[in-house]
C-alpha cells in the first residue's frame, strides 16, 4: 500500500485512503486531482475489490482514456480493462441498449447529432408555421437542451407558461420530440434522460447496477446537470460508496445545464460525508493563485478553500490597458515575438483566451501581418464537414431506414433527380399523417402530382441501402462501407462540387479518414460493427466540440475560456478584461455574476508561470466605437476598490452620477455617525466620577 502513498501531500492521502462511505474531494485547480482519482482506484483494486464493481464516470473520453491508462499502468492493463470507466453519454448508451424494452426503445435506435437535432427542430417549427423570425430553430434546441438537463418536460413548461414564448417553447419541443420518435432517434440529452426515467421506474434495473457497482466515483462533480446527478443517486443511493471530485469555484457550465448547487449541497444529500480539500497547487506560481484566491473571496456562495503554491514565488501578473482592440492584438505579438526572438520561451507556451468567439478575429490579422503561427482552437469540427456528414448519413440510414434527418440529407447527393417540389409535398403528407418522409415516399401513389422518376430514383435509393443494412457487417466493417459508397455513386457528388482537383482531393481524403476510423475500430473493438462504429462516431463529435483540437504544432493557441478548462500554458494573455465582455453584459441582466467571475478564476489558473491581463480604452460595437471599463475583476484580484468615474456595465453615464452621488452621500453620513459617537464618547468620559 506504501508504494502507492508514496509523494502524496496530506490531502492527497487522505482522499485516496477514504473508500467507504460519501466523500466529497474539493480539488483546487492544478491540485492532481487525476493522480488521486488513479491511486484511490488502485488501492481499491489493492483491497480486492473486484474491477467490475468499480464505476467511475467522466465528462470527457479523453478523460476516461487517460484515467484508464494510469490504472492499467498501476495494476496491469488486463485488470484495468475490466473497470467501467466512461462518459456519462457513453454509459447511458450501454445502459439503454442493454436495457432497451424496459427503456421502451426499438434495439436499433440511432444517436442523433447536433445537425440531426437542429433538423428536428427545423421541422417541428416548420409543422407548427412559425417562422425564422419568431424563432430560430437553433434558440429551440438550445433551449430544449437547457430544459431537459434540468428535468423539464414539455408538459411541465406548458403547465408553468409565464408568457406566449414559453407555450411557443412548450409546443414545439413536443413537436421536436415526435420527429425524433418517429424517425427512432435519441438526441444525447435524451440518453441520460431515459437511463434517468428507466432507474426511477424499473426497481430490478436499479437494484441490479446497485449490486454491480459497489463503488461509484464521479470527476468534475461540479459540472453535473438533474439527470446525471439522478443517475448518480439512483445507482449509489442506498450503498453510499461515493466518491465525487470537483471544484466549486470552476463550476462554468451554467449555460448548458450543469448546476453548482449539487457539489455546493453535497454534505446536505450525505450527511456523512468526509470532505477532503485538495489545496495545494502544482502548476501556478503564488502571485497568480494569490490573485485566483482574492478574486474568488468575492463569491458568497463557495466551499471554503484557500490555494497555496507548490512552485514558490514568481513573476508578478503584468496589466496592460491598449487604445483599441487593435493595439491590443499587435501590443501581445510583439511582446511574443520579444520572447521567443531572445529564446525565453516557445510560440507553444503561449495562449491567448477571449471571453467570446468574436475577440479573435483581430488578433489573427495581427499575427498574420507580424507573421506568428498561432492555432485557433473552436474551428470546425472534423465531424461538421460535408462529406463526413454525408457518408455518416448513409451508414445511418442503413442501420435505421426511417432516420429522417439523413434520409433528407442524402437524398439527392450526389443528384438523383428529385426536386424541391416533390420533397415539399413529401414533407407536408409525412407531416399530415404523423409519419417519416422515408415512409410518405413508400405511399408515394397517395401524394398527388409526384413525377415516376423521382420515387423510382427513391426507391432504388432505399432498395440498395435496405440490401446493405440487411445485418450488421461486423469486422468486414471496412470493406461494406466501400462498397456501400461505390453503390450509391458518392465519389461523383465529390468530384461534382469540387472542380478543382486539389480541392477534390482535399475532399476525398475527408471520406478516406472514416475509413481509417473504420479500421480502427475493428482493430481494437471487442464486438465491432456498424450499430457500435456509429455510437463510437456519435460521442466522439460530441467529445471533439467539447474539447477542441489540442495543440499540435509550435504555435499560438487561440481559445475560449471555456475551451481552456483543465488545459494549463507556461504563459497566459488573458485580452479584453472588460466590463460587459468579462463579466458578460447578458450575466449582468441576469444575475449570473458569480459564474463569470468562477469564469475569470479559470482563466487565471490556467497560468504556470507568466500572467497578463489586458483591456482597452475603447472598443468597436456594431460599427460604432465606445468607451471600455476595465472589469470589476481586474480590482478585485488585485484587491482594489474601482476608481473614482469607473462604471459597472449595463449603468450609463447618469446612472453612475447617481450611483456616486449616493456612495458619497452614505460615506458623509457615516462619518457624521462616527463622530456624533466620539463626542458621546467623550462627554460621558467627563461626566464619570473620579475614582476613590
Amino acid at each position: 500500500m506504501e508504494h502507492l502513498l508514496k509523494g502524496l501531500n496530506e490531502g492527497q492521502r487522505a482522499a485516496v485512503l477514504a473508500t467507504e462511505g460519501p466523500v466529497l474531494v474539493l480539488a483546487g485547480a492544478g491540485s492532481g486531482k487525476t493522480r488521486v482519482i488513479t491511486l484511490r482506484t488502485g488501492h481499491l483494486l489493492e483491497r480486492r475489490v473486484a474491477p467490475e464493481n468499480i464505476l467511475a464516470m467522466t465528462f470527457t473520453k479523453k478523460a476516461a482514456g487517460e484515467m484508464r491508462e494510469r490504472i492499467g499502468a498501476l495494476v496491469g492493463k488486463d485488470r484495468a480493462e475490466l473497470l467501467t470507466i466512461g462518459t456519462f453519454h457513453s454509459f447511458c448508451v450501454k445502459l439503454l441498449r442493454h436495457y432497451h424494452e424496459a427503456a421502451g426503445l426499438p434495439p436499433n435506435f440511432t444517436i442523433c447529432d447536433a445537425s440531426d437535432q437542429l433538423s428536428a427542430a427545423r421541422g417541428a417549427l416548420r409543422e407548427l408555421r412559425i417562422g425564422d423570425a419568431t424563432l430560430q430553430p437553433a434558440a429551440l434546441q438550445a433551449r430544449i437542451s437547457l430544459l431537459k438537463n434540468k428535468l423539464a418536460t414539455p408538459e411541465s413548461v406548458l403547465a408553468g407558461a409565464g408568457d406566449d414564448r414559453d407555450e411557443l417553447i412548450g409546443r414545439a419541443w413536443a413537436k421536436y420530440q415526435e420527429h425524433l420518435d418517429r424517425a427512432r432517434l435519441v438526441d444525447f440529452d435524451d440518453l441520460l434522460l431515459m437511463a434517468c426515467r428507466l432507474l426511477k421506474k424499473d426497481e430490478r434495473v436499479r437494484q441490479e447496477l446497485e449490486r454491480i457497482f459497489r463503488y461509484v466515483m464521479v470527476d468534475e462533480y461540479q459540472d453535473t446537470n438533474g439527470p446525471q446527478y439522478e443517475i448518480v443517486r439512483a445507482i449509489a443511493g442506498r450503498h453510499q460508496n461515493l466518491c465525487v471530485v470537483g471544484d466549486d469555484v470552476q463550476s462554468i457550465f451554467g449555460w448548458r445545464g450543469a448546476d453548482v448547487t449539487k457539489i455546493l449541497s453535497f454534505e446536505k444529500d450525505f450527511p456523512k460525508a468526509k470532505v477532503v480539500r485538495l489545496e495545494v497547487n502544482y502548476r501556478s506560481t503564488a502571485p497568480i493563485l494569490e490573485a485566483a484566491n482574492q478574486l474568488i473571496a468575492n463569491n458568497p456562495k463557495r466551499h471554503g478553500k484557500v490555494l497555496r503554491s507548490a512552485q514558490g514565488s514568481g513573476e508578478p501578473i503584468r496589466f496592460l490597458r491598449s487604445e483599441d482592440e487593435a493595439g491590443e492584438a499587435d501590443w501581445i505579438a510583439l511582446d511574443i515575438l520579444e520572447g521567443v526572438r531572445k529564446r525565453m520561451f516557445h510560440y507553444m507556451d503561449c495562449a491567448i483566451l477571449f471571453r467570446s468567439n468574436t475577440q479573435p478575429r483581430v488578433f489573427e490579422q495581427s499575427f498574420r501581418t507580424r507573421n506568428v503561427p498561432y492555432v485557433l482552437i473552436g474551428g470546425m469540427s472534423f465531424f461538421d464537414r460535408k462529406e463526413v456528414r454525408d457518408v455518416l448519413a448513409y451508414l445511418r440510414l442503413a442501420q435505421n431506414p426511417l432516420d429522417e434527418p439523413s434520409f433528407l440529407r442524402v437524398l439527392n447527393c450526389p443528384p438523383r433527380g428529385i426536386g424541391k417540389t416533390t420533397i415539399e409535398k413529401t414533407l407536408a403528407f409525412a407531416t399530415e399523417h404523423g409519419i417519416t418522409v422515408p415512409q410518405a415516399f413508400a405511399r408515394a401513389s397517395e401524394i398527388g402530382g409526384l413525377p415516376q422518376a423521382a420515387v423510382e430514383s427513391v426507391h432504388i435509393l432505399r432498395d440498395k441501402l435496405a440490401r446493405f443494412g440487411k445485418q450488421d457487417p461486423g469486422r468486414t466493417l471496412v470493406h461494406w462501407i466501400r462498397e456501400l459508397l461505390e453503390a450509391v455513386d458518392y465519389r461523383s457528388e465529390v468530384d461534382r462540387a469540387y472542380p478543382d482537383p486539389k480541392m477534390r482531393e482535399d475532399r476525398w481524403n475527408a471520406v478516406t479518414q472514416v475509413l481509417d476510423m473504420a479500421e480502427n475500430h475493428v482493430r481494437r473493438g471487442k464486438q465491432p460493427g456498424l450499430a457500435s462504429f456509429l455510437e463510437d462516431l456519435s460521442l466522439s463529435a460530441e467529445d471533439e466540440r467539447d474539447e477542441g483540437e489540442g495543440q499540435k504544432k509550435n504555435a499560438v493557441t487561440l481559445m475560449t475560456v471555456h475551451s481552456s478548462k483543465g488545459l494549463e500554458f507556461p504563459r497566459v494573455y488573458l485580452a479584453g478584461v472588460e466590463e460587459g465582455i468579462l463579466p458578460h453584459l447578458r450575466s449582468v441582466a441576469e444575475d449570473t455574476v458569480e459564474e463569470e467571475r468562477r469564469l475569470m478564476y479559470v482563466a487565471i489558473t490556467r497560468a504556470q508561470k507568466h500572467l497578463t491581463v489586458t483591456w482597452t480604452k475603447s472598443r468597436s460595437k456594431y460599427g460604432t466605437r465606445i468607451e471600455s471599463m476595465p472589469s470589476r475583476f481586474v480590482f478585485e484580484m488585485r484587491g482594489e476598490k474601482p476608481p473614482k468615474g469607473w462604471r459597472a456595465a449595463g449603468i450609463d453615464e447618469k446612472d453612475a452620477e447617481r450611483t456616486e452621488r449616493s456612495e458619497k452621500a452614505k460615506e458623509r453620513k457615516a462619518k457624521n455617525e462616527s463622530k456624533a459617537a466620539a463626542k458621546a464618547t467623550t462627554r460621558k468620559r467627563k461626566q464619570r466620577p473620579a475614582a476613590s
